[in-house]
């Protein structure tokens, strides 16, 4: 099948080089491709489609008038990623993870790097995210942040950037487990010769890192989901069951005595760690929002005992504030004192007059972005947008500048995908690993990628219409 290449000096493409030769890494991939009738897959396509339906691997659109339950459309031509980058991308995301856990340990009790203004108070304090429940406490282990999920991207040069960091409940690796055998059944002679890094253990990993964080021998471990009509749900009931785990949303939980309990039909059963995919302010009425009813009253108050470990910590989120992320490369120097090895994409804060200025004279050129915004809603392509639509972002930037950060517009690189069954044209693409905080830091060998699958579209988020690929990371170059 003929690939369209569609070459821009402001664009990398993951398959060819600016010259238009096939990479390396993408050879033996390339040939496959080039060599395959276009009916063979599309039936490979077809066949994905069909097997993600089967599994189930559907998501919640909450605002599509078209119905609420769509599949994450996953292309089955994968991304490549050869060992050599994957090295660097794992020591980058481990330093940025150690210095994040170390930053959260701090705010909460003797906010050090607040006393020295390397970050400003008023930023962490004043934040939402910022719970006061949690002021003292140090976690089981030490721990805040278990379960990370971090964003990247590439610019035309083919560095790698970190967009956003994803601390609370990270979404989408359950899509990565999936997908990987979907796409492998597709090509098993090419994963094996290309040597790719399996990914199939991330459950039990996940399960050992959650073991960990109690002192008991066989903890009872549950996985928290708000239930059904979450967008994750998928996510949630696969995991639980991958790891052999309870499955139990609030109604499920009681509290006596500051211990946690399981209604089961035996009666009462203390439960040890929980993996809440619930965000923070919603799993104690007793101690953050009162009218929440998908939490547990009490839950906190067994927590702070040191009665249950709860996974990722209350009170990650404020590490992964938009506004608070322009700052990672000095939380990096300030606790680890080395310089990043994965750079930030230049940011602006509009909390700052100099940097405000900037973003309102020139924000037909950047991505404007609301801070506690996520899935791709509160933001504001300039170069995609109307003179209306810039206009309004200014007034909304005026009347809250700490509410805003803005970015330049990265173009994004891009990976080939097959368009409408007809043709493969590359599209933009992100990058989500995963990393694992437990005895140690692990970064799993593998990703979520998002791709937008629009043409010329920098949105690659599920909620906006972008679809997914499985992501191989080689053993070698």
């Amino acid at each position: 099948m003929k690939i369209e290449k569609d070459h821009h000096p402001a664009i990398y493409d993951e398959m060819y080089d600016a010259s238009g030769n096939v990479r390396p890494h993408a050879q033996l991939f390339h040939e496959f491709l080039t060599s395959t009738p276009q009916k063979r897959l599309s039936r490979l396509q077809f066949s994905a489609d069909k097997a993600q339906m089967a599994m189930g691997m559907t998501f919640n659109v909450y605002h599509d008038k078209q119905g609420v339950e769509k599949i994450l459309h996953l292309d089955i031509i994968p991304r490549i990623i050869p060992g050599s980058e994957w090295q660097i991308l794992e020591r980058g995301l481990k330093q940025r993870i150690h210095a994040l856990n170390l930053f959260l340990q701090d705010i909460y009790n003797e906010r050090k790097i607040l006393k020295d203004k390397v970050v400003p108070e008023d930023l962490i304090l004043g934040s939402k995210d910022y719970l006061e429940p949690c002021i003292g406490i140090t976690p089981p282990k030490g721990i805040w942040c278990h379960i990370t999920g971090t964003d990247l991207v590439r610019d035309q040069t083919g560095a790698y950037f970190i967009l956003e960091d994803n601390l609370r409940c990270p979404s989408g690796v359950s899509y990565m487990l999936e997908s990987r055998e979907i796409i492998k059944r597709a090509f098993p002679n090419l994963f094996n010769r290309l040597g790719v890094r399996p990914v199939s253990d991330y459950s039990t990993k996940l399960l050992n890192m959650l073991q960990h964080l109690s002192d008991k021998q066989k903890p009872v471990i549950g996985v928290l989901t708000p239930g059904i009509h979450n967008s994750a749900y998928f996510e949630h009931s696969y995991l639980a069951q991958q790891m052999g785990v309870e499955l139990v949303s609030g109604l499920d939980l009681v509290v006596k005595d500051k211990r946690v309990y399981m209604q089961t039909t035996h009666g009462l059963e203390q439960i040890d760690v929980l993996y809440r995919r619930i965000d923070d302010v919603y799993l104690d009425p007793l101690a953050f929002r009162p009218d929440s009813m998908l939490g547990v009253p009490g839950l906190f108050e067994a927590y702070k005992a040191g009665n249950i470990a709860i996974a990722n910590a209350p009170g990650t989120g404020v590490a992964d504030d938009k506004a608070v992320y322009a700052y990672v490369p000095r939380i990096i120097k300030y606790y680890l004192n080395e310089e990043p090895i994965l750079s930030n994409v230049p940011t602006y804060l509009c909390r700052e007059e100099q940097d405000r200025k900037y973003v309102l004279e020139n924000i037909a050129d950047l991505v404007v972005k609301e801070t506690n915004a996520a899935g791709g809603y509160g933001m504001l392509i300039g170069p995609k947008a109307t003179k209306e639509e810039h206009e309004k972002f200014r007034q909304l930037i005026k009347s809250n500048p700490t509410n805003y950060i803005a970015q330049p517009t990265l173009s994004l690189s891009t990976v080939p995908t097959i368009i409408d069954n007809k043709s493969i044209e590359g599209r933009h693409v992100d990058l989500r690993p995963y990393i694992l905080y437990g005895s140690d830091i692990e970064v799993i060998p593998g990703a979520l990628t998002r791709v937008a699958l629009k043409k010329g579209s920098l949105v690659v988020n599920s909620s906006q219409g972008g679809g997914s690929k499985d992501t191989w990371v080689l053993f070698n170059d």
